[in-house]
């Protein structure tokens, strides 16, 4: 079972990307940060999903602001066996860092 940084991602911009997959038979507990390393305010968003391309009511962030040198934080994520968290933001210079533990179900 992993613990600590459980996933990475320099976020491509207008893609989704998925930072972070529960395995079977586990639950996991996480938190995400959004940093924006650009010059220019950006839009994030945040998912708990159970496709890489999420649905609508599977947000939990949607066009967020974050300025220009800004982290977002969301911390006591709980993530079933299989669910995904996945990121997005309009502009690139995005880093999408997960932090957690695994447990078995």
């Amino acid at each position: 079972m992993a613990s600590g940084r459980i996933g990475a991602s320099d976020v491509a911009a207008a893609t989704y990307t998925t930072v972070y997959t529960c395995p079977a038979s586990t639950f996991a507990v996480v938190s995400i940060n959004f940093l924006n390393r650009g010059n220019a305010s950006c839009y994030v968003r945040l998912a708990v999903a159970d496709a890489a391309t999420p649905t609508a009511a599977e947000f939990i962030e949607y066009d967020t602001e974050l300025t220009s040198k800004a982290v977002l934080e969301r911390t006591g994520l709980v993530l079933s066996a299989g669910q995904l968290l996945v990121v997005y933001t309009n502009l690139a210079n995005i880093s999408a860092v997960a932090f957690g533990i695994e447990t078995a179900a």
